[in-house]
């Protein structure tokens, strides 16, 4: 029977299962992975009732014994859920009934469907997050371990897909560092946004009860209750799209990556070596192998950003207050969160691993790659610069190749391939670290706690 049903009802109408199916059957997949976050929202809610009175003596301890036996059975692969539960809320309630009758009855007392799987979906989320900003550090640690393993590594500087300046290895590999703690920045955002409580906003309009949303806020360690009843529905779907378009700049930057090591792999550059145990064989021509991790990236990044523009299109004309469009975004938000984490966690140990073709690097200077430093040099010795560069313009023919590693040296102010300014990024991410660890355990901490 459907928590909406009575029994009278149920007896006279049954769902046709056509819709029980086409409302519930994918999304059943996705509320099997919320099911913990249901519980820990669901031992909160019971707190904060019994603490106004709605819950006697003894009815706490008697709801929260079998919410924690859900967790355990649910660990074990034994708390499935099928169409027939419409969601995980409906099965929790009605196991709880089962289990401890009429008190099981009380628990959604105050509370809605609607702010229920937003508290799952915020608790959810904020620990997916942590550990993809977790995963960003260690990708950072990765490249700045190989940026330092080739300080004075040159390496063509390219514009235009075509040969530039010079470079550095260093320089390229903490180019991505770099972008991934900007990236950093835009997740902290999304998680402080994130983790507001919902929790009491029931339908989107507030309930004729005295109930304490501060003290959900503080069991469930979130930073701040979400004020406005209404857009705390609203919100729905505008904070999952906030996150997916931190997801999408992560990823935009790992296929940009990947891409240029598929490249710069390649035999016509053969500047970089991929690990062998990070390539696939072809089923037809031996020894073949193909950058499939670094393709599949590329591809696994237009479909974070797909799920981004979907969730957007999905809020943007709906009326105030919950519509049921809003469930195909959790789809979107958890498919994302797994496909950046994965992501993240392959190329930090496939990073580790890469190989440098210093030769090759070397052979592939150029004299045009020295023509703006020979103008500068000119400018250095007060000829106007775009005289300078007219002379050498005019004379390109006469362009010798210097030594690339020089000519890297003596780029020495900050940021330029002679001064990365390295240090000042591994302490970012020491500092960065420690924030997660601390935000981690007070979480943990919280969680614990309930579950006494």
């Amino acid at each position: 029977m459907k928590l909406w049903q009575s029994k009278k009802d149920a007896q006279i109408t049954k769902l046709n299962g056509l819709v029980e199916n086409f409302t519930a059957e994918n999304d059943i997949s996705y509320d099997q992975v919320l099911i913990n976050y249901d519980i820990i929202g669901s031992i909160a809610h019971a707190s904060m009732l019994k603490k106004i009175g709605i819950l006697k003596n003894g009815e706490l301890a008697a709801l929260k014994k079998p919410l924690k036996e859900i967790v355990k059975l649910n660990k074990k692969g034994k708390f499935r859920l099928d169409p027939e539960d419409e969601d995980v809320h409906s099965k929790v309630e009605n196991y709880l009934t089962k289990k401890i009758g009429e008190v099981g009855k009380k628990l959604h007392t105050g509370r809605s469907r609607n702010d229920q799987i937003l508290v799952d979906l915020r608790l959810y989320t904020r620990e997916r997050l942590l550990t993809i900003e977790q995963a960003i550090l260690d990708l950072c640690v990765s490249l700045i371990k190989f940026a330092k393993n080739n300080l004075e590594t040159p390496m063509p500087g390219y514009t235009h897909f075509r040969k530039a300046m010079p470079s550095s290895v260093a320089l390229w590999a903490c180019s991505l560092a770099e972008s991934l703690l900007d990236d950093l920045e835009i997740v902290k955002n999304a998680y402080k946004l994130n983790n507001q409580n919902p929790l009491g906003s029931a339908a989107g309009y507030g309930v004729p009860l005295n109930i304490d949303r501060e003290y959900t806020t503080s069991l469930l360690g979130f930073g701040k209750t979400q004020n406005n009843v209404l857009y705390v529905q609203n919100s729905r779907g505008k904070i999952e799209s906030i996150v997916l378009g931190a997801l999408t700049q992560i990823m935009t930057d790992l296929s940009r990556f990947s891409n240029e090591l598929i490249i710069f792999s390649m035999d016509e550059f053969g500047f970089i070596n991929i690990p062998q145990e990070f390539c696939t064989g072809s089923s037809i021509m031996p020894k073949k192998r193909n950058p499939d991790v670094l393709e599949l990236i590329r591809a696994r990044s237009s479909k974070v950003l797909s799920y981004y523009i979907s969730t957007i299109t999905t809020i943007k004309d709906l009326l105030s207050g919950y519509s049921r469009d809003l469930q195909e975004t959790k789809e979107y938000l958890i498919k994302s969160l797994d496909i950046t984490e994965k992501c993240l966690k392959i190329l930090a140990p496939l990073v580790k691993k890469l190989e440098v073709n210093k030769d090759r690097l070397i052979d592939a200077f150029t004299p045009e790659l020295f023509a703006a430093d020979e103008a500068i040099n000119l400018a250095k010795y007060g000829i106007p610069f775009r005289e300078a560069y007219k002379q050498i313009n005019y004379n390109f023919h006469d362009l010798k190749t210097k030594d690339p590693v020089k000519s890297i040296q003596l780029r020495k102010h900050l940021g330029a391939p002679g001064n990365l300014n390295i240090e000042k990024l591994e302490k970012q991410i020491e500092e960065e670290n420690l924030r997660i660890n601390q935000e981690t355990k007070a979480i943990d901490k919280k969680i614990q706690i309930l579950f006494k």
